[in-house]
């Protein structure tokens, strides 16, 4: 969920004061997930399941070059919730690391400056540029570092993240408000958030989230962003096969040399990259 406009957030999201020049549909009819949706939400046990039996096949996905990659956990969310995800990109080749500062109840006094301090730290110590990881909540975060610092960012990758359409279509925009303090209902910073940043950012969602209403989480036409779409849970995103391989894929191309996502073979059957809300 999006945080509103806040003075303290300015020094970390001051590129959100630009005006998009797209036009966007009414997303004011978009409704969150329905209650079967919301329902399916339990299978995320058997997708971490799933990541378990294939485990010695993950470990053929691509290597990467041992370039730093810092990860945000969705709302309510702590780093133990990524950890498998890391654990997996560790073993590929990563130098990976969660944003250590306990649960993600929003954006709240010092958390966007930690989390810049954070990004400053990993370039400084790799001397490389950082890929930059969100689920859900998280992915607000990678995207509006990447604008904030494009010169440090490699790529954004994120999992059902809320970045355009209507504020409230999600399923969490009460809990959201509750423990961050900020409202969500913010169109004016919802037009800045939807923005894709200046580096390649690539958006993982599925249609079958019951948390995320899946036209939130299509990034707009651009030669820098894309959208993969994969058959998996809100919850089960971060652990789910199917969504890590691609999220391997991007994490292993050369830097400054990306292209977009285009699945192969048999591949095709388990992917889709749309390049718009459909």
């Amino acid at each position: 969920m999006p945080a509103s406009r806040s003075p303290r957030l300015s020094p970390l999201f001051g590129r959100w004061n630009q005006t998009s020049t797209t036009p966007h549909p009414d997303w004011s009819d978009l409704r969150a997930p329905n209650a079967w949706l919301l329902m399916l939400e339990g299978r995320a046990p058997w997708e971490y399941a799933a990541l378990l039996a294939t485990m010695p096949w993950m470990k053929k996905l691509p290597h990467g070059d041992g370039h730093p990659v810092l990860v945000f956990p969705g709302l309510g969310a702590h780093d133990f919730t990524t950890a498998p995800l890391r654990a997996m990109l560790d073993s590929l080749g990563y130098a990976t690391q969660g944003w250590g500062q306990g649960f993600n109840f929003g954006p709240r006094a010092g958390v966007l400056e930690k989390t810049k301090a954070d990004l400053i730290e990993l370039h400084r110590r790799h001397g490389r540029k950082v890929s930059l990881l969100g689920w859900s909540l998280g992915g607000i975060y990678a995207r509006e570092l990447a604008k904030e610092c494009p010169e440090l960012a490699r790529c954004v990758i994120t999992l059902g993240t809320p970045f355009t359409g209507h504020p409230r279509a999600t399923n969490a925009w009460r809990f959201f408000e509750m423990v961050s303090g900020h409202a969500s209902n913010d169109p004016e910073l919802m037009e800045q958030i939807r923005q894709a940043p200046p580096v390649p950012t690539t958006s993982i969602y599925s249609k079958t989230d019951g948390v995320v209403a899946w036209r939130c989480s299509v990034n707009d036409p651009s030669p820098l962003a894309e959208n993969i779409e994969v058959q998996a849970s809100h919850i089960g995103l971060g652990v789910n096969p199917i969504a890590l391989y691609a999220l391997a894929d991007r994490l292993a191309q050369p830097d400054g040399e990306w292209k977009p996502f285009e699945p192969k073979g048999a591949r095709r059957w388990f992917y889709r990259t749309p390049k718009g809300a459909e």
